[in-house]
């Protein structure tokens, strides 16, 4: 019996399109931002990021210095949160209702600068103080240093949180996370389609 629910962030509560970030750099001459960063393989710089082990104003340094380029800091937090869309409303309805009736959690693979664009984005849209409110607790990479699908994180969030892996639903559109979380005995939903709304009002309510 599922009693706890682990949620994703992107492409699964919100919406996000890398491509847009590319085409964003391209603007700016930067041409092959599609080389340096792809939600399958990236390079080493947004590794750290997302682990918290560079800091934002660094990885602005760095990524001038990888690109060859003089961008400034904002150029470069403008075009990478361009990826960021929005939350749709009927997965924040949804995400309310869990949370009625189930432990709910988030778990991201994220970075500081997404981050503080994201978080007051749901304000500005229904009202909310941030993602935090809508869960028992949020885990962000960033924050904790470890970034799935390495297998040390999920025991970081059982562990931490007191789950149990078989009382728990792990829901992810990324393949490679689901496979990690299920080896561990945790329950899964793999999201292919970007429609928790959909797919999760039929599995969970």
């Amino acid at each position: 019996m599922i009693k706890n629910i682990i949620f994703d962030l992107g492409n699964v509560i919100l919406n996000i399109d890398t491509k847009l970030s590319e085409k964003a750099f391209a603007k700016h001459g930067l041409n092959n931002f599609g080389e340096l960063y792809t939600l399958a393989a990236q390079s080493e710089i947004f590794d750290r990021l997302e682990v918290g082990s560079i800091s934002p104003s660094d990885f602005y340094s760095e990524f001038r210095h990888l690109t060859k380029s003089n961008l400034s800091d904002e150029i470069i937090r403008n075009c990478w949160n361009a990826l960021i869309l929005d939350y749709p409303p009927a997965r924040i309805k949804l995400l309310a209702d869990l949370k009625q009736k189930y432990r709910t959690f988030l778990l991201s693979n994220t970075n500081r600068i997404h981050y503080e664009f994201y978080n007051p984005l749901i304000n500005e849209q229904f009202g909310f103080d941030g993602l935090e409110s809508f869960f028992e607790k949020a885990y962000f990479s960033h924050e904790i240093g470890m970034k799935k699908p390495d297998p040390k994180i999920f025991e970081f969030v059982l562990e931490n949180s007191n789950l149990i892996p078989a009382e728990t639903l792990f829901i992810d559109d990324n393949k490679a996370n689901i496979e990690a979380a299920s080896a561990l005995g945790i329950q899964t939903l793999w999201l292919k389609d970007n429609n928790l709304e959909i797919v999760g009002v039929e599995k969970l309510l």
